[in-house]
């Protein structure tokens, strides 16, 4: 791989959203011609057909859609990113991502189903129409993320954070509450849960949810400390069981103390609210996209 820099790979990644190996293949192959190897990698399937859609798209917004039935409530939340915030506040943009989050709905948050329904208004699928609007408003745009909650009987709430327009901003949220009781308290004991999720970042809502391999490595890092201390290992084993249960209080939703009387944890305010609800609630799952999570963002100017 004579004569293929680190800076040619970074550039090709920059143009087009490969991999770090895919890109280094690449210029191999077309012996370190950046432009080739954006062709090599396209005819791969691995970049985007326009050094526009190379770019990296971490602003844009997180839009909520939720409907109600007669008994029970359907929620979503969408993220879709543009190139800078300048963008995210054009109207045009605005009402795009309120219509994606909208057609969401009857996709029920599976994003490879919405990418291919019908945008409002348009014969093309909302992949095709935000392909579009790239070349209309001439910066990258692209549908991320999305995520649903369904309960047939209850309510789902949500809650927009950083809020730039009515339904979208910085942070979404989704809380489902499944219940037969009174919808109006529902729905506002919903929406305070969600502005706890908003803050709090829970990574999962029961502690029998949690992913079992975070669990382990969890497990493993509290051992190692304990042992450290040079306890014995009956003692290490209580250390980390006491331990463990600290790391449920802050990671898991319903062991978390709710943010907004900062005393009582969450699984027994929605235990308390059954009286004020006339009915028995049980939470039924929440969803949470915060804005540009996890995209690497270069801070070199194009």
């Amino acid at each position: 791989m004579a004569g293929i820099t680190a800076a040619m790979v970074k550039e090709l990644r920059e143009k087009t959203g490969a991999g770090m190996m895919d890109c280094k293949l690449a210029l191999k192959e077309t012996d370190g011609d950046v432009e080739a190897a954006v062709d090599w990698l396209r005819k791969k399937g691995l970049a985007k057909a326009a050094k526009k859609a190379g770019r990296t798209a971490a602003q844009g917004l997180v839009a909520v859609g939720v409907e109600q039935e007669s008994a029970g409530s359907t929620g979503v939340l969408v993220e879709v990113n543009s190139e800078t915030d300048f963008v995210a506040r054009n109207e045009i943009f605005q009402k795009m991502v309120a219509d994606v989050a909208q057609t969401a709905i009857s996709a029920g948050g599976d994003i490879e189903k919405l990418r291919k329904e019908t945008f409002p208004g348009s014969s093309k699928s909302v992949d095709e129409h935000i392909a579009e609007m790239v070349g209309k408003i001439g910066e990258n745009m692209a549908l991320r993320r999305a995520a649903g909650l369904t309960v047939d009987e209850g309510v789902v709430a949500s809650y927009i954070h950083g809020q730039v327009t009515p339904g979208a901003g910085k942070i979404g949220v989704i809380v489902g509450l499944k219940s037969s009781g009174d919808k109006a308290n529902l729905e506002a004991l919903g929406k305070q849960i969600a502005m706890h999720v908003a803050a709090a970042r829970p990574l999962a809502g029961t502690i029998s949810e949690l992913d079992a391999d975070v669990v382990e490595r969890e497990k493993n890092i509290l051992a190692d400390q304990a042992r450290a201390s040079g306890k014995p290992e009956n003692i290490i084993e209580k250390m980390v069981e006491g331990r463990l249960r600290k790391f449920y209080e802050e990671s898991v939703l319903l062991e978390q103390i709710f943010v907004i009387d900062g005393e009582t944890k969450v699984g027994k305010v929605i235990e308390n609210a059954a009286k004020d609800a006339g009915a028995p609630i049980e939470f039924a799952g929440f969803e949470r996209l915060e804005l540009g999570e996890g995209v690497e963002v270069s801070n070199e100017e194009d």
